[in-house]
């Protein structure tokens, strides 16, 4: 008979498939995303010459986050449904729940904007904090998902850049359009 045991990797060596990698993973992928969202609804909301209205973006900026979370998270399920894949599926609401890194991602931005509600600084100041804020956090991100995919610190830091730039591509965009 063949042994079905599952093989133990000697001297406690994660096996490549591990929850780490894949938790990972799921948070770049999420967290990018939210950041990106975060950083282009916040310069896309923030309109020169009109009266600003912190409060306002900032519930913007999180019910699109939200909507978007849910939306993705019902789309992994349709998807799941249509695929020939496995027969467990997650339930919608759970579905919807692992999209939390991406809500969690805009939460600074929405917070910076709250600090304008609350007069601590201007809008001005709030958007451009929280596209530097959101830029760096996408260099963290992808330095550190590089990093726990087994990459040396070269080539995380070059990964670490390549998401930075996509932050760099929505201020620069911002700048243009203003």
């Amino acid at each position: 008979m063949p042994d079905h045991a599952h093989h133990v990797p000697p001297g406690g060596a994660v096996p490549r498939g591990s929850l780490r990698p894949a938790l990972a993973e799921r948070w770049l992928f999420r967290g990018i995303y939210g950041l990106v969202l975060a950083s282009a609804l916040v310069a896309a909301l923030d309109v020169p010459g009109e009266h600003a209205d912190p409060g306002q973006d900032a519930l913007w900026v999180l019910l699109t986050a939200g909507a978007s979370a849910a939306a993705h998270g019902y789309a992994h399920v349709i998807a799941q449904r249509a695929s020939a894949e496995g027969t467990g599926r997650p339930s919608r609401t759970r579905a919807v729940l692992a999209e939390w890194p991406l809500l969690a991602s805009v939460l600074p931005t929405v917070l910076l904007l709250l600090g304008a509600v609350a007069e601590w600084w201007t809008e001005d100041t709030a958007v451009d904090v929280a596209l530097l804020l959101n830029t760096v956090a996408l260099f963290c991100l992808g330095f550190s998902a590089a990093r726990t995919a087994g990459l040396g610190w070269l080539s995380s830091c070059r990964a670490g850049v390549v998401d930075m730039l996509i932050g760099l591509v929505v201020i620069a965009a911002d700048a243009l359009i203003e």
